[in-house]
């Protein structure tokens, strides 16, 4: 009898019945409080009665046209609609079905477009699995392990990660800026750099927002030395952070966005988008594959972008992160293994750290698995796998912040004292 790749690990041992909003029903016949959002995808929330008629309606009429063949109605909806929510001069987009692949696209664009041969990188950064993914990815070695050598040409920098350094904001920036132009000295002329790719937001690094000067001086590098910006918004776009796009925060003008998750409340599919003149310094042929842009998935795209702006989802993030960060922060008080509280609206973080900054993914690997227990859904992140993300859907009430705060308050309660009781047995023996 065929299984699940025994390599594909479960963070929880729920097995979904249905779900509806930010609730996950398992066979088990227990009712979840799913703060984990498919890892931020269902931005909509589980099954949103309008992205379900959407999707619905679309199978009856085509589930796929292949875009490269023929085009259909939801593709140039989508295109339409997302396009009010791209910066000035950004007006090209090309579909594709993954993060992965919106990733290799656009590093693919900036190569053929500058032909420069260097991607300069951040550490701590997630973008995909795929071979030039992995590539750039330094969220963690399990993501570029085994399976050397790599794609070339990557040259990677530190990420202005303020609480690993122990240093200030405006300290961990000059830092940052600094080893950026030594690197410019070192490694990579700035002449043979194609493009800088960053997250606004980290994501499987652990939930880092870039400071904004960090974000403004990789501006002023990229203009000064003919660098492309790609602003990679996989998981912080599409009004996770409290804006569209997390980049808005900074004000910055990136070259290439790269969207996914969150653009159609679970349903495969993903874009970059650039400036008509940029993409088309692609070769022809360059963009394509078969499922990209799917009719079902754009449907549902189309839809998901009408309830984020019917129910005001992106101001709710913006309302609901505050809350749930002012939560996270008495739990903080409350509990000293919780070395730090970060992150942006609906993008939220706690870091597990003894009283000498040392990480304790022990702790928050226990918090996580323990939190089932109290029917709270959370997800682990973070190169040294001490870091718990919050991460409900954008449609997500006061109460529930207040009920999954609850719940991991009585989650930390059990787990640190455990921990503690573990340590005086150790102790008095």
């Amino acid at each position: 009898m065929a299984k699940i790749s025994p390599v594909v690990k479960q963070a929880t041992p729920v097995v979904v019945e249905r779900a509806e909003g930010n609730w996950i029903l398992g066979t088990d016949g227990i009712r979840y409080l799913d703060f984990t959002s498919g890892i931020g995808v269902t931005s909509t929330g589980h099954c949103h009665p309008r992205v379900v008629k959407a999707a619905q309606a679309q199978v009856g009429n085509v589930i796929h046209a292949q875009a490269t063949t023929v085009m259909h109605k939801p593709l140039l909806e989508l295109t339409e609609k997302l396009g009010k929510h791209l910066p000035a001069g950004i007006d090209s987009v090309f579909y594709t079905n993954s993060g992965a692949e919106a990733v290799e696209a656009s590093l693919r664009l900036a190569r053929m477009a500058t032909k420069r041969p260097n991607i300069v990188t951040f550490q701590g950064g997630f973008h995909g699995r795929t071979f030039g993914a992995a590539s750039i990815t330094t969220a963690g070695t399990k993501f570029r392990t085994g399976f050397s050598p790599l794609v070339g040409g990557v040259v990677v920098a530190p990420f202005p990660y303020a609480y690993r350094y122990d240093m200030t904001e405006r300290e961990v920036v000059d830092f940052a800026l600094r080893e950026l132009d030594y690197l410019f000295n070192t490694v990579t002329a700035p002449e043979e750099v194609a493009a800088f790719i960053i997250e606004p937001v980290q994501g499987d690094g652990g939930y880092i927002p870039v400071p904004t000067e960090f974000m403004k001086g990789l501006e002023e590098r990229a203009r000064e030395h003919g660098i492309l910006l790609i602003v990679d918004e996989i998981q912080a776009g599409v009004g996770r952070t409290g804006k569209f796009w997390s980049h808005e925060h900074s004000g910055v003008s990136p070259d290439i966005i790269i969207t996914a998750k969150g653009i159609a409340s679970g349903f495969p599919i993903s874009a970059i988008a650039a400036s008509a003149e940029l993409m088309g310094k692609a070769l022809p042929g360059s963009q394509g594959g078969t499922y990209g842009g799917n009719a079902v998935a754009a449907a549902a795209g189309v839809e998901t972008l009408n309830v984020i702006a019917d129910e005001g989802l992106v101001e709710n993030a913006a309302v609901r992160g505050a809350q749930l960060q002012a939560g996270l922060r008495e739990l903080q008080v409350k509990y000293p293994v919780i070395g730090d509280v970060r992150g942006i609206g609906l993008m939220q973080a706690i870091e597990f750290s003894d009283a000498r900054g040392e990480a304790l993914a022990s702790t928050a690997a226990a918090v996580q698995q323990a939190a089932v227990d109290e029917r709270l859904l959370l997800l682990t992140c973070g190169p040294l796998s001490n870091v718990v993300r919050i991460v409900p859907a954008l449609t997500v009430s006061a109460e529930e912040i207040d009920l999954a705060i609850e719940a991991l308050d009585r989650t930390l309660n059990a787990v640190v004292g455990a921990q503690e009781r573990e340590l005086d047995a150790v102790l008095g023996a």
